[in-house]
This record gives structure tokens, C-alpha cells and sequence, in this order.
């Protein structure tokens, strides 16, 4: 397939199955200067599909170094009005919302104080972003774009077409028609998140090298799956790829010990070897390899941060998976494997949490939190249990296999 074919493909991927734009829909597409080829083919995908008006904000990671580089600490983690007013106005217009993923330069944040990386983090616009998509006040999907350096942190060289095509094969873009691809597949992930839904577990454990956690579920917790529908109506597929079924924790309930199988691509930083320990609900230790103080600063963002607000199990049937490439961006390397999330719940994982306020998400067990942030916990050696009313497990995920029938 040709560049300019494969781009137009992929965009009309995104378009049509990713955020599904509506006729008249206001769209707004984030992301960094290097995405700017599949930006613009989504752009004219998205007119094609009948949006009222594109809007593409660039963001210029050589910008975000000299802001963490020199900026007065007290504004590291500001957010401009501006900003916030432009997600909360896209909400309340029923818009549509793409993200474009792919870091194109892994390693510049390398020679920058990890501490203030982690304040740099803009938690006025997270939350905006955060109420816009939990709210159900946008149809919204994230994407990736290859690039060299993406590449290179990848496979060690800058090899963009081998990254392209593993990124081709994980989104489907790949099958003779991508998009019925796509409608099997999700119709399997809601198979299976009723499976588990009609199980109505009281908990999940997790059991590895390093890793032995129990996280409670709330008796609404209801597990979900890669369709989304917005409080309008409009269907979605947040995440492509996806792989993953999910649900929202109680945030009282997760004792243990639990350690990252993958590396975390974190505000531009790499974390390896995460280990988190958890009493009472909250994350009281944290040590890492490499970016602990990226995530120390995190957990400090606020009272939620320290509490789990996701949990996702994933099986060795992921197509991210099985490509056999750690891919150092979330939104693909969570596919690969089961993984949970400390900070924000999600509502639309709770039953009639629909239009409910944060106080009372947060009386139901729901936590509440400026940020989101997944990391990968699952794998062969990882074993998965539904813990049922009267204790007893019943395996999940066995040698990265689905066990429910």
C-alpha cells in the first residue's frame, strides 16, 4: 500500500470506527508536530464524514522541554484558561475528540530533572479532559503515528515501515476489510465482558513474580469492553488498538503487592521495574528502576491519586501481544497484556452512574483524581482469579489463556 493510500486508510479508520463522526459534529484532533501527515488525512476524512469544523492543535515536545527546563516551579503543572475552556466548550457542543499517540523523541527528557517532570503535569486540563470523556460528552478515540523516533526506542534503529507495520496489524488496518475486522472483534471483547458480568465477582487477584494483589470490586462494577456510547447516543471505539475488558474498583479494596511486566512510557519518561504495594486501597510504597520520581510526584497530585480507578485483563490472544514487541506507548502495550490504573475511575463501568455528580461517584466507591495513568501487570507468568462472594477463585487467565467459557 502506498504512503499516501495508507495514511487515507488509516484516517478513514479513525474517522468512521475510531470516533465514528457524526454529520454537523465539531472535531478536535491533539496532537505533536511530527503526526502532522496523518493529522491532516484525518482532517479531510473527517469534512468527508460531515464535521462542521476541524480543529488540529499541534504540540511541540522541544517547547515542553524548555517549559520543564526553566519555567518558575509554581507554574511547572499551570494550566491556561484557555485551554480549559476549549475541552469544556467541545463537551458542552456534543464534539468529537482524536488523539494522536507515538512519541517522536523518547529520550529528550533524559537530561531533565525527573521531579519537575512529574509537576509538569497540567492537571487543570487533564481533569477538563478527564469530565469530557467519563462524562460521555464527546465521542473520542486514540490513534498512533510511527515515527523514527518512536522507531528507534522500539527496535533500536530508526526503522518507521517494520513500526508501520506492526501498527497496521494492531489496529486491523491489515485484514481485507478493516472494518468488519473491527465489528467482530468487538463483538467477541462484549462476549466476553458479559461472561464476566453475569459472574458478578467480589474481586479480582492477581498472582506473579513480585506481584500478589487482590483488588475488591463494588457490587455496581459491571465489566465493559471497546464500544463506548456517549450520553448522546453516538458509538465509539476509544482505544485502537484494543484488546481489553475492564471495570472500575472500589477504591477502599486493593491489598497485595503488585509489579509492571513492561516497560511505562510516563510524561515523556521511561519507567521500568514499577513495583507498587497497597494497603487499605492506597498505594503507601512505590520503588522503580528507572522515572520512581516521576511516579512519587503523580501519586502526590491529589487525594485520589494513590488509589486504583481501573482494572483491565488481557489475554495472549491480543493481536499487540502477539507481535512480540514492546512498543513503549500505552496505548499499545496495555493491549498487549492485563493491566490496571491508579487514579480516575471510570463511570460508564458502574451501573446507573450515568449523569451522577463526583461527590456522589466518590460516595459509591468510585475514585475521583486529576489523572489516569495504566501500567502493565499481566503476562504468561501472571495468574488471574474471579474471587467470588464466599472466597472462592475461579481462574480467569491462565498462561496468558481465557479460562471462562
Amino acid at each position: 500500500m502506498a504512503i499516501d493510500e495508507r495514511l487515507a486508510a488509516y484516517a478513514e479508520l479513525t474517522v468512521r470506527v475510531g470516533v465514528n463522526v457524526g454529520e454537523g459534529q465539531d472535531v478536535h484532533v491533539n496532537c505533536m508536530l511530527e503526526h502532522a501527515p496523518l493529522a491532516r488525512a484525518i482532517v479531510r476524512s473527517a469534512y468527508d464524514a460531515g464535521a462542521r469544523h476541524v480543529l488540529v492543535h499541534y504540540v511541540d515536545k522541544q517547547v515542553a522541554h524548555a517549559h520543564i527546563e526553566r519555567a518558575p516551579e509554581e507554574s511547572l503543572g499551570w494550566s491556561p484558561p484557555w485551554m480549559i475552556q476549549r475541552i469544556n466548550e467541545l463537551g458542552a457542543a456534543s464534539g468529537a475528540l482524536i488523539q494522536i499517540a507515538g512519541d517522536p523523541d523518547p529520550e529528550l527528557f533524559d537530561d531533565l530533572d525527573p521531579r519537575r517532570i512529574g509537576l509538569s503535569l497540567a492537571k487543570g486540563v487533564q481533569s477538563a479532559h478527564l469530565r469530557v470523556v467519563t462524562g460521555k460528552l464527546v465521542n473520542w478515540t486514540i490513534v498512533a503515528y510511527p515515527t523514527e523516533g518512536w522507531a528507534k526506542i522500539v527496535f533500536g534503529e530508526p526503522d518507521v515501515e517494520r513500526l508501520w507495520d506492526a501498527v497496521a496489524h494492531a489496529v486491523r488496518l491489515d485484514a481485507p476489510d478493516p472494518v468488519e475486522a473491527w465489528r467482530v472483534h468487538v463483538e467477541r471483547l462484549a462476549a466476553r465482558a458479559e461472561q464476566l458480568n453475569e459472574r458478578r465477582f467480589r474481586a479480582v487477584r492477581f498472582r506473579g513474580p513480585g506481584t500478589d494483589l487482590t483488588v475488591g470490586l463494588l457490587p455496581r462494577s459491571r465489566w465493559d469492553s471497546a464500544r463506548a456510547t456517549t450520553g448522546f447516543g453516538r458509538s465509539h471505539v476509544p482505544n485502537m488498538p484494543t484488546e481489553e475488558v475492564f471495570t472500575t474498583p472500589d477504591r477502599e479494596r486493593t491489598e497485595g503487592t503488585v509489579r509492571s511486566t513492561r516497560p511505562l512510557e510516563l510524561q515523556g519518561k521511561i519507567v521500568r521495574d514499577l513495583e507498587l504495594r497497597f494497603e487499605g486501597g492506597r498505594a503507601v510504597d512505590v520503588r522503580a528502576s528507572t522515572g520512581e520520581e516521576i511516579v512519587r510526584t503523580q501519586l502526590e497530585a491529589d487525594d485520589g491519586a494513590r488509589r486504583l480507578g481501573e482494572i483491565a485483563l488481557v489475554d495472549g490472544t491480543s493481536r499487540v501481544g502477539r507481535t512480540g514487541i514492546t512498543f513503549f506507548n500505552t496505548l499499545f502495550d496495555e493491549n498487549a497484556t492485563c493491566h490496571i490504573a491508579y487514579g480516575q475511575g471510570i463511570p460508564s463501568a458502574i451501573e446507573g452512574a450515568d449523569g451522577l455528580d463526583a461527590e456522589a461517584l466518590l460516595e459509591l466507591g468510585v475514585n475521583q483524581s486529576s489523572l489516569h495513568t495504566d501500567f502493565m501487570i499481566g503476562g504468561p507468568e501472571v495468574e488471574v482469579d474471579g474471587i467470588e462472594d464466599g472466597g472462592n477463585a475461579v481462574p480467569l487467565i491462565r498462561d496468558d489463556e481465557w479460562q471462562l467459557a
